[in-house]
């Protein structure tokens, strides 16, 4: 296949693709372990089957049953597409609705292999973030999607196309759940064999949403994490010299070398895996890469006297080199790193996500496949050496966060030591980069909004990325000290974020800013194209790890502590009201960073075109997109939020919230509690 025509007619049946099977020049998801029984089995089959006429059975049923027992799962690769897989120009999609092809281009940009971890089995990031499940539900979309009118909306269950429906116009041209299992049976296990089943399917965020752009998505936030740590554990922004150790050089960690850089400090990144360590090299976000350890600890000492912003990816265990690092300070006294965290995938702990000390690679994915109960001891023993190395160094000065990845989650579980003692259910001996970091500015409502230039020029990028600074330039002069400094945290982001080279597939853009912010960026890059300085449309969207896209109680709300942190209202609320006030698609999720039945959360896709319909619902939605999240985090007693909701209410009438009253005086409640 060669061209977008013949990859959007539709399931390829008279005659079907030759099945080649695995592409071994692409990486490819571990073996998965659903642990299925006999009639399990033969539901699956049914199942994929269903796809296809029955004359095609015969073949398939075979092929695919090897599929499933060699692999625990059924990808259809047969029916994987030969076209050079990236964000076509909105233009070529042949389709009746911009709207649709702008879904079309953010889906294949998804699938990009410059882009995707794991393209042939589609997992976008993450290791098991899914865009959809088989190659036969990616065809029948892209095939739904070229034939759809803006009288209609397509239904997504689970990477499953359930159908295009009768809509309004004004209705979101898609409605995709993720995962949305009845919550008593939402356990990892379960989800395995769901999945292997075909029937649900994790998400994750922007993958099952199809709004992922690269590890761009959140270089910017890793980076404010980075530069914030600084400001309060060590007292200042200027990091150079400051050394950050971490793990993780896939989809999202990726993004770890390039923030460290651009905060202007030291950063090492342990990446057991070598082909996403040299991927990232290659791709200009990792500056030098050493499999040598003690060239590692060299290279960190040379880097911190010389004060150059450096980006290091170790080829290695990141177990060994928080070892090594603890070793070398009980030898020298010397303490080598300053800050600490961990990006590995620990929300699929059991299934590649996270790869233990004891193992190669190569043995820790059979022993997954092989003897997964094994593989569950090792990555636990793991774990306890990791924190025992971490909790040594952190007692000798250096600053460590939890990054939402379910580090301590699966560290506890594992018996390692990060309780806290006397702290609550979502608090452990260090504190999550929410908590610390990220939550008050969450409050404030900035979060990562982000663009994509459909036309795939870059010169549109460029433009719009100087309307977003211009915007916020003008907004700044009348904000008040504190959301004054992350403006300029933001607006030297955008000024300099052309010559830091992020875009890896589509052109796109992420930008932390506030509800103000967001939408009169959005109007200024709709009145471009209406004027036609740019020269396609625009999708905006943001990440769900946002002020009101996601109920995380281990990461995005986990310093919400009235008692609503296990509760999901929010993200619901705000998938619900996305749909209804103008988003060209929506999408809800069970699962994203920190696992399975841990997280709900949502996102949006929204085409500007320049039109002043296109502008009423950019304002109307965004508005409300920030503003449910704000309210949230105000009733529960975040100051940033009150302060910050009473002064949207203030610039919108039609705008009432619900203010809490605070308890005054604990005595009350003292006398009233002893009877």
């Amino acid at each position: 296949m060669s061209n977008l025509k013949e990859l959007c007619s539709g399931l390829p049946l008279d005659p079907m693709p030759s099945n080649r099977g695995r592409d071994p020049s692409v990486p490819h998801a571990p073996a998965r372990t659903p642990n299925l029984t006999p009639e399990e089995e033969r539901l699956a089959l049914r199942n994929a089957l269903r796809y296809f006429p029955p004359f095609h059975h015969n073949i398939l049923a075979a092929e695919f049953t090897q599929e499933l027992r060699q692999y625990g799962h059924i990808y259809m690769y047969r029916f994987c597409p030969l076209i050079h897989m990236r964000a076509y120009p909105i233009d070529q999609y042949p389709c009746r609705t911009r709207q649709a092809a702008s879904i079309m281009l953010m889906i294949m940009n998804n699938l990009d292999h410059a882009v995707a971890q794991f393209p042939q089995e589609l997992v976008t990031y993450g290791g098991n973030g899914q865009v959809f499940s088989n190659w036969a539900q990616f065809r029948l979309v892209m095939y739904y999607l070229s034939e759809m009118t803006e009288e209609q909306t397509l239904v997504m269950y689970s990477g499953h196309p359930a159908g295009l429906f009768p809509s309004l116009p004004s209705s979101p041209r898609a409605i995709i759940t993720n995962g949305m299992v009845i919550p008593n049976y939402s356990s990892r296990e379960q989800y395995e064999k769901m999945f292997a089943l075909g029937v649900s399917m994790y998400g994750q965020m922007t993958a099952g949403s199809y709004c992922y752009i690269g590890p761009q998505g959140i270089v910017h936030g890793t980076m404010l994490t980075v530069l914030n740590a600084g400001r309060r554990y060590l007292g200042s922004d200027d990091l150079r010299g400051r050394v950050l150790v971490t793990s993780g050089l896939g989809g999202m960690s990726g993004a770890q070398a390039k923030a460290a850089v651009i905060a202007g400090c030291v950063g090492v990144i342990a990446e057991a895996n070598e082909v996403p360590l040299r991927k990232r090299h290659e791709q200009g976000w990792l500056m030098e890469v050493t499999s040598d350890i003690e060239h590692c600890i060299q290279r960190i000492r040379e880097a911190k006297r010389s004060k150059a912003p450096l980006s290091l990816g170790y080829h290695g265990n990141v177990v060994d080199l928080w070892e090594r690092l603890l070793t070398e300070y009980e030898r020298t006294g010397e303490l080598l790193v300053d800050l600490g965290s961990d990006q590995t995938s620990l929300h699929n702990p059991f299934s590649g996500g996270y790869y233990p000390a004891q193992l190669s690679l190569h043995q820790a994915n059979q022993l997954m496949a092989t003897d997964p109960a094994r593989f569950k001891t090792v990555v636990h023993e793991s774990l306890c050496r990791q924190v025992a190395a971490i909790n040594k160094l952190s007692e000798a000065g250096m600053f460590f966060w939890d990054y939402g990845n379910a580090f301590l989650l699966e560290a506890q579980r594992a018996g390692a030591e990060v309780e806290k003692e006397g702290g609550g259910a979502t608090e452990f001996r260090y504190p999550s980069y929410v908590q610390h970091i990220m939550g008050d500015i969450f409050s404030l409502g900035f979060g990562p909004f982000r663009w994509v230039c459909t036309s795939g020029d870059p010169r549109d990028l460029t433009l719009t990325d100087d309307i977003a600074a211009t915007v916020l330039e003008e907004i700044s002069a009348n904000v008040t000290e504190r959301v004054r400094q992350q403006y300029n945290d933001n607006i030297r982001w955008i000024r300099e974020a052309g010559k830091h080279r992020m875009v890896v597939g589509s052109q796109a853009r992420i930008l932390y800013s506030d509800q103000k912010g967001r939408v009169c960026i959005a109007l200024a890059i709709n009145q471009a194209i209406a004027d036609r300085r740019v020269s396609a449309p625009v999708v905006i969207s943001r990440d769900h790890h946002d002020v009101s896209g996601t109920d995380s109680p281990f990461r995005e709300t986990s310093n919400v502590y009235d008692g609503s942190v296990f509760c999901a209202d929010m993200a619901v609320q705000n998938f619900v009201g996305d749909a209804f006030r103008g988003a060209t698609w929506v999408s809800l999720h069970n699962g994203g960073g920190v696992g399975w039945g841990e997280v709900m959360n949502g996102g949006f896709g929204l085409l500007l075109d320049g039109t002043e319909e296109a502008a009423k619902r950019a304002s109307l939605m965004l508005n409300w997109d920030v503003s449910n999240g704000v309210a949230r985090r105000c009733w529960s007693g975040n100051s940033n939020a009150y302060e910050t909701i009473q002064r949207t209410m203030e610039e919108q009438r039609q705008l009432r919230v619900t203010m809490p009253y605070p308890v005054q005086d604990e005595d009350v409640l003292d006398r009233a509690l002893q009877g």
